[in-house]
């Protein structure tokens, strides 16, 4: 048996949040692969399933992302598993907006939830990272992450969803690479980003203001090579070129 676990807060005011995808993505997959309707278990929503020929249990911890751990350390506690067992959604802000990355163990990066079951469960499972992007300045995360997705990202998310809930069969098989190649089909048509380098693009070289630009440019001053200016200079510098 697997457990994976979509996280994010529960309630209407943050449904459609960027810190709910992992919420979101594990809707998907219950939607698509009709799981058993919702129900309340471990401190959280729980579905059951199968993908991939292996029988998964779908999780949604309702004790607010900080306190993530509680609710799966619980799931895995009943059913006898170890973290290995557990795959877990969550948005990355040190990812572009649409990309998706799978690790397994790591740091948490910051991520509250993450730190959560870390503390609960070990490191040792399977994260799917999936980008909500950055908003530049350390004090806006928080904002970021608890705003909404804007409407405009609803044209990749819809499809990143849609792939997620098509393919995580693959994840199941531990197939990770085939996931991800999938996802990065999927979205090829979408304009979002899916190369390697998650770097943000270099600076642009700081531009001349326009008073500067439109000074005529001095040409360079002409040293004398004869005369009382060219005798001070000699004996001043010993005469070397």
């Amino acid at each position: 048996m697997l457990v994976f676990a979509g996280l994010g807060n529960p309630g209407a005011k943050y449904q459609n949040n960027r810190h709910n995808v992992g919420f979101m993505a594990a809707d998907a997959i219950a939607r698509r692969h009709s799981f058993s309707p919702w129900s309340k278990k471990f401190q959280g929503l729980i579905s059951e399933g199968s993908l991939g020929g292996e029988k998964v249990l779908l999780i949604k911890p309702q004790t607010f992302m900080n306190l993530s751990g509680q609710s799966v350390g619980e799931a895995l506690r009943f059913y006898k598993l170890d973290a290995a067992a557990l795959t877990v959604f969550y948005d990355e802000i040190d990812l572009a907006a649409g990309k998706v990355r799978v690790k397994l163990g790591g740091g948490s990066g910051g991520h509250n939830g993450i730190r959560s079951l870390d503390q609960h469960v070990g490191n040792a499972y399977r994260r799917v990272r999936i980008g909500v992007g950055h908003p530049g300045v350390k004090e806006m995360v928080h904002g970021h992450v608890l705003g909404d997705f804007a409407k405009a990202d609803r044209e990749w998310l819809d499809v990143l969803l849609d792939a997620i809930a098509d393919d995580a069969g693959l994840l199941a098989k531990g197939d990770d690479s085939s996931f991800l190649n999938r996802i990065t089909l999927a979205l090829r048509d979408k304009l979002v980003p899916t190369g390697d380098d998650d770097r943000p693009p270099p600076k642009a070289p700081k531009a001349q203001s326009h008073i500067r630009q439109a000074r005529p440019q001095q040409p360079a001053a002409k040293v004398p090579e004869s005369g009382p200016m060219a005798a001070m200079l000699k004996k001043l510098f010993g005469g070397k070129d």
